[in-house]
């Protein structure tokens, strides 16, 4: 039934209040509503704006129309269902009043679209006396007659009998309906009506005369047929199509077409079945045919001695009622086969004569064994053969299945060995939740068929030989089925209504209306009725208009008939409940006041409190549509009288609910969990708080059992008492304290001992356990910042509770999440806890003791406080730039804690820090925010603070940021001086612009003698670093420096100067070609020794590591690497402790275990990371990494696993790196630090590696020594030759030779051949010629004489080496040699 609807606030259900003369003045409010005018009153009234009492808003009301727009009036409730004369006496005032433009009357076409009703609100428009135009009213007035609703009659007895309704059919018999022959016929017609209806009968179409037939009655007050047979007569006689009508005055309700069958049990015919001769391994049907039946009959095979025949896959029974033998098997033959029919109605069973089954075999003997042999049927010789179908034939075939019903698909095959049955769908999956599968798989029941279910199924049966598929078309047609079926429809007079019947069925059925059983096309004509298609538009509904109308909705599978009367009431409301009830409840409680109502037209219905005129909805009220009011959680301030007002057209009723708030019934001092020797005293107590005007009852179970209080007990109100305690009274003891309200219970276990076991304490007896989950949990003292929280503890299970932890969750940033509040001593079951504000709470406790935490409890009522801006900004801003030319702006969000309020956000500002420019600012919901277009690494002033729809947080703090770093530019000032010849210094200045924060510089320097190049070094410096010392053992090589600055984007411009040249190098040497600078990360294998390096054959002298005197760097060779604690390197290598010197350390292990010598190659995204150690070779290690945003990560690592490559880093990162064992953490290697390229560096390959061009210097090489070794045989012939007239430049005074001027070429033995170099040491390798081709004629200085000998540069050459000093080797020269053959 539908109950009335309670009504808003102020305004609804029809009343508007009349505006003042300055809009402003009618604000809209929850003022309390003034008085309500009924219609008389309202056309009595002043409607003149401002004209009431007071002349405000709050003056006299019209009692016309809820209001929706300026100049716009929409009916209300009421307006609806007023009466043709009230409405045009309402029009013709709103037509003398207002003005309603056009824009608005379509905003009212749009409000009906969408059904309008009386519980829209909007504002009273200002009302102008200005004469609307005609089609204003046409249009208002369509709209007031297309709005309606429905009415229904509430049960109870004295509406229903008061109440004039026309019949309602309530029981009839099914459409297809089946009757035992054995039994009196009994169709069935029951209605219901106000008066009652009277009855009559039609038969195949026309009118059944009851009385003329005297074994046909109709029972009294029914229209319930009754064939009687008793005295004889045949059922089928009465066979046909049977239709009821029930009427009174206002109208004729039909029954279904009842189509009436006489059940049907014929017997079989007689046959006589000759034996079936099979061959074993044939397929076999052995058919039924059963005799037609009415409903068909149920078939199952037997024996003719009634065993039931066993079936499988191999034999089975078919839906048509066949037995099919996939194959014949020779222990078929041992029994026959019979057909049998059961009837339903007439319970009888009907055999058919049975078959005898003969089979031939090659093998005469049935062998019991072979029957579930793997091969049974070559065992027995038979031949084996591909499936084929026994049902269905060929290999397609369709199926047509009604919607609702069930479908079944069936395919039995033949074949040896059995086939196996399997189902598919084209296009798709078969219905899990609607398809299985009978008989063996061999028939797909799908269940209540819908549309979807059409398609093409497919049935495969394979065995070993082969396989066959069947393909079943299935489609699915459609008898009608409801999709809006008609309801009755009960209108007060005046008011619009409709009828719909819609339904849908394949093929598309066909709808035909008739009224009081007449077609509708025959019945008088009614100009407030209008049939459009499915539907029957009734407008301006009178007491005349009452009838019955039928929908028959029918195609080719069957039909829907549906009756839906139309009843025009006018009821003034009435209250349906006992007056002046009273309603006791528990504080906090939810609670509902119930008022049941009736009226026609539907009444609105309000509630108030106390008398006052505020209407209660909203905020801890509720009210629901069949005018229940809901209190959400009763206060002690909900205490009062609550009035319900229902009120329409025709009156008002109301009632009266007293409302009493008692005090919850709680156990404050429970009892205790106890053990006691057997004989002594016990005393269990329960001290209960309840409200003082409700009675208290206070009782105990044992072991959930009402206890017995015999004599050995006492019972007080507060304590029980068991004297002489005995070993029957163990167990658990409930105090139960109720009222007629509500109920506390309290549980305590009782342990009971013999005499010898005297415990100290029960804790020291009872085993311990985690404490239970407490109970009960309520929120009281409701503030804006706080509340209090009360709970009752939980079971301490013989550990005593020693703290409270309070729980909360919110529903809005993190639901479902749990955070901690606060924790609480175990002593206490009652806080007051700090909230802040807009924060939907809900409370949970857990209860601690030494075992561990309870379960949580079960939540409290959820709370919600009030919004206020923020009072706090995020925390962590920082602004950082991930591009050159971006700053982004980060923060840690807040919580909902400090969120205070809806639709958190935070206003961004920034803005230059030197220019001091304006603040340029934005509005942002998450946590980051990019400024683009920014200078390179300029210094910004950031601010962020938060903000909600209550406002903004206090001022925030401004934190300064920086936009993108790019790479450096060079350092300034290179300078590289030479004050020895052991001794290079290196000096250099800042870069002028370091676009960035400096992290260092990198050094790159190589040895040059001529065209050979020595390994490149590389050297990291720190930022504050700009001089360096290289100290040089060898004084013939030159050295080329590149010196670069580097930020965390990478290194930049580099900027390269040269060593001078020596002082005594009379002609300068030719540039070796420049070395490409390597990247860091790239430098080559590290963890050569230095006692290694110190016989490793080289071209160029190494430079030992820097004087101590420095500041403390990293030096890298691509051969052997050295680290000496630098903060920023990107290879390292360590040494294990020992008091040795380094060589020691580096040639043998420590005795203790270590490890040492770490290192790291790394790239932009990865690194390579290597080490030693002493541990035994099945010792497992972690490496332990850890980035700069302090992002610890460890990787496992197996035994001899190395080197261990580290992926997914981030280029330009600081990591720092440690080692250790997996089972004993506290060996541990140094720590070490190493940083990843950066994505702006480009490796480059160093051409002086490749191949090729190592081969084509060789060849260079090979080809002018042996230029130089003819030269030498050809100057060799001449002797000596003066040679200082030669010489350009004059020798230096500490020249030797000076004295004769000649230079003695004997003294050429004693220097070593060309291409000998100074080793790491310092030292000149044996049998090694040290000439450069510098040396030999590619200066430009170099001359030949007139004979061809070559002498300028040799001159120069010999000069520098008497410089020097007599350093190389003593052994004859090989060219020497080549001299004495000459």
């Amino acid at each position: 039934m539908r109950w009335l609807a309670a009504r808003g606030a102020a305004g609804d259900s029809g009343e508007v209040a009349a505006t003042a003369a300055d809009s402003t003045d009618c604000a809209p409010s929850r003022s309390p509503s003034p008085r309500r005018l009924n219609w008389r009153e309202a056309s009595h009234s002043s409607l003149i704006p401002g004209t009431g009492r007071g002349g405000n808003c709050t003056g006299r009301l019209i009692d016309l129309c809820a209001a929706w727009g300026p100049g716009a009036f929409l009916p209300s409730a009421h307006c609806r269902r007023a009466t043709p004369g009230a409405v045009r006496k309402r029009l013709k005032e709103v037509e003398e009043l207002s003005s309603i433009p056009k824009a608005h009357v379509e905003q009212l076409e749009r409000a009906r679209a969408r059904g309008l009703g009386s519980r829209e609100r909007g504002l009273v428009p200002r009302m102008a006396r200005q004469q609307p135009p005609p089609w204003v009213h046409a249009a208002f007035l369509l709209l007031l007659l297309s709005l309606g609703g429905a009415i229904e009659i509430p049960m109870d007895p004295s509406i229903q009998n008061e109440l004039t309704q026309p019949p309602t059919i309530t029981k009839q018999s099914v459409k297809d309906h089946i009757v035992d022959p054995r039994d009196n016929i009994l169709i069935e017609c029951e209605a219901k009506g106000n008066p009652a209806p009277s009855f009559h009968w039609t038969r195949n179409s026309r009118f059944f005369n009851i009385a003329k037939d005297p074994r046909v009655s109709m029972r009294r007050r029914s229209g319930t047929l009754v064939i009687d047979f008793r005295s004889g007569g045949r059922p089928e006689e009465y066979e046909g199509e049977y239709q009821c009508f029930a009427r009174n005055k206002f109208g004729t309700a039909l029954s279904n077409r009842i189509r009436l069958q006489v059940s049907k049990s014929p017997l079989w015919p007689k046959e006589n079945l000759d034996p079936v001769v099979v061959q074993e391994g044939a397929p076999l049907t052995l058919q039924c045919n059963p005799p037609p039946g009415l409903p068909s009959p149920v078939i199952f095979w037997m024996s003719s001695s009634m065993e039931p025949i066993t079936q499988d896959k191999r034999v089975s029974q078919g839906h048509n009622g066949d037995l099919y033998f996939s194959n014949v098997m020779l222990q078929d033959m041992q029994t026959d086969y019979s057909c049998n029919a059961r009837f339903h109605f007439t319970h009888t069973i009907q055999q058919k004569n049975p078959f005898t089954l003969k089979v031939l075999t090659n093998h005469p003997y049935n062998d019991s064994s072979l029957r579930n042999h793997p091969d049974m049927y070559s065992a027995r010789g038979v031949a084996e053969r591909t499936p084929s179908f026994m049902y269905p034939q060929g290999t397609s075939s369709s199926q047509m299945v009604l919607r609702g019903m069930d479908l079944l698909l069936e395919c039995i095959a033949s074949g040896v060995p059995t086939p196996d049955i399997a189902w598919y769908k084209k296009g798709g999956d078969l219905p899990s939740d609607k398809a299985k599968f009978e008989n063996f798989n061999k028939a797909l029941r799908i269940t209540n068929v819908s549309e979807e279910d059409s398609g093409e199924y497919f049935c495969l049966a394979s065995n070993k030989m082969g396989s066959i598929r069947h393909t079943i078309s299935v489609r699915v047609k459609a008898a009608p089925y409801w999709l809006d079926e008609p309801k009755n429809l009960i209108l007060a007079p005046g008011e619009d209504g409709r009828l719909v019947c819609r339904a849908n069925g394949n093929p598309k059925p066909t709808v035909q209306w008739m009224v009081n059983g007449e077609p509708l096309q025959s019945a008088p004509p009614n100009p407030n009725r209008e049939v459009a298609g499915d539907t029957i538009i009734f407008r301006d509904t009178q007491i005349s208009s009452r009838a019955v109308y039928q929908c028959n909705t029918s195609n080719e599978h069957g039909y829907l008939l549906a009756n839906a009367f139309v009843s025009v009431l006018d009821v003034p409301p009435r209250m349906l409940s006992p007056r002046n009830q009273l309603m006791r409840v528990i504080l906090y409680n939810r609670t509902r006041l119930d008022c049941p109502f009736f009226g026609s037209p539907i009444p609105t219905l309000r509630w108030f409190k106390n008398g006052q005129g505020s209407n209660l909805d909203g905020g801890n009220y509720h009210v629901y549509e069949n005018g229940s009011l809901e209190i959400k959680m009763i206060r002690k301030e909900d205490q009062g009288i609550y009035t319900c007002v229902a009120t329409n057209i025709l009156g008002k009723a109301e009632n009266q609910v007293r409302l009493e708030v008692k005090d919850p019934t709680r156990i404050f001092r429970m009892p205790e969990d106890q053990v006691a020797k057997r004989g002594t005293a016990v005393q269990l107590e329960c001290r209960v708080k309840h409200d003082p005007s409700l009675r208290l009852t206070v009782s105990w179970l044992k072991d959930d059992e009402p206890l017995y209080i015999g004599n050995r007990m006492k019972k007080e109100d507060d304590s029980l008492t068991i004297f002489g305690v005995a070993e029957r009274d163990q167990g658990s003891y409930t105090c139960v304290a109720s009222t007629e309200l509500d109920q506390d219970l309290a549980k305590a276990y009782l342990t009971v001992l013999a005499d010898q076991a005297t415990p100290t304490n029960r804790l020291a007896a009872l085993p311990k356990g985690r404490p239970d989950r407490p109970r009960d949990l309520e929120l009281t003292d409701l503030a804006e910042r706080s509340v209090r929280l009360t709970w009752i503890p939980g079971d301490d299970n013989n550990s005593p509770i020693t703290d409270y932890i309070v729980q909360f969750e919110e529903d809005q940033f993190q639901p479902g999440v749990w955070h901690d509040h606060s924790k609480f001593p175990g002593s206490v079951n009652s806080a007051v806890l700090q909230l802040s504000p807009y924060v939907n709470y809900q409370f949970r406790v857990i209860a601690i003791n030494e075992v561990g935490s309870s379960h949580p409890s079960l939540p409290s009522e959820r709370y919600r406080t009030s919004g206020a801006p923020p009072e706090s900004n995020p925390s962590d801003v920082k602004g950082e730039g991930t591009r050159k030319n971006n700053m982004e702006i980060t923060w840690t969000p807040m919580n909902a804690t400090s969120a205070f309020g809806p639709n958190l956000r935070y206003i961004v500002k920034w803005r230059r820090r030197e220019t001091r420019e304006t603040w340029n600012n934005v509005t942002v919901w998450g946590s980051r925010y990019v400024v683009g277009q920014t200078p390179v690494y300029v210094p910004y002033e950031i601010r962020v603070q938060a903000e909600n729809d209550f406002g903004k947080g206090p001022e925030p703090d401004t934190v300064i940021g920086y936009s993108g770093e790019d790479l450096p530019s060079a350092p300034r000032r290179f300078r590289v001086r030479q004050p020895n010849l052991e001794t290079i210094n290196l000096e250099w200045d800042h870069p002028e612009h370091p676009n960035g924060i400096l992290t260092g510089y990198t050094l790159k320097y190589v040895a040059f003698n001529g065209t050979k190049l020595g390994k490149q070094i590389a050297e990291n410096f720190s930022p504050n670093q700009t001089k360096f010392s290289v100290q040089r053992s060898d004084p013939v090589s030159r050295y080329r420096f590149t010196l670069s600055a580097r930020t965390q984007v990478g290194s930049g411009e580099a900027v390269t100067e040269e060593s001078p040249a020596p002082p005594n190098e009379a002609t300068p040497t030719a540039a070796p070609p420049t070395l490409p600078p390597t990247t860091e990360g790239a430098i080559g294998a590290v963890g050569s020794t230095a006692a290694a390096a110190t016989t490793e054959a080289t071209t160029v002298p190494i430079i030992p590591t820097v004087a101590p005197t420095t500041i403390a760097t990293t030096t890298t060779v691509a051969a052997t690497t050295t680290t000496t604690a630098a903060a920023a390197t990107t290879t390292t290598t360590e040494s294990p402790p020992t008091t040795g010197t380094r060589s020691k350390m580096q040639e043998s292990a420590p005795d203790e275990q270590f490890i040492w010598n770490v290192t790291v190659l790394s790239n932009s995204k990865w690194a390579n990371i290597t080490w030693k150690h002493n541990f035994g070779p099945g010792t497992d290690f972690v490496v332990e990494y850890i980035d700069s945003n302090h992002t610890k990560k460890t990787v496992p690592v197996k035994a001899q696993a190395q080197p261990i490559q580290l992926t997914d880093l981030y280029p330009g990162m600081t990591y720092t790196l440690r080692i250790y064992p997996r089972d004993n953490e506290g060996i541990s290697s140094t720590v070490i630090t190493f940083m990843t390229s950066t994505a702006y560096t480009n490796n480059q390959a160093d051409i002086a590696t490749q191949g090729w061009f190592i081969g084509l210097m060789c060849a260079i090489a090979l080809l002018v020594l042996i230029l130089l070794i003819v030269c030498f045989i050809k100057r060799s012939r001449g002797g000596k030759y003066p040679v200082r007239e030669k010489k350009d430049v004059p020798l230096g005074p500490e020249d030797p030779k000076e004295e004769d001027g000649s230079f003695d070429y004997s003294d050429e033995d004693n220097k070593p051949l060309q291409g000998s170099q100074t080793s790491l040491d310092g030292t000149i390798k044996q049998q090694e010629s040290d000439d450069s081709l510098v040396d030999y004629g590619e200066g430009g200085e170099g001359q030949f004489n007139e004979d061809g000998s070559f002498i300028g540069q040799y001159t120069v050459k010999k000069d520098k080496e008497e410089t020097e000093g007599n350093e190389s080797s003593e052994a004859t020269s090989p060219v020497n040699a080549i001299y004495s053959l000459a």
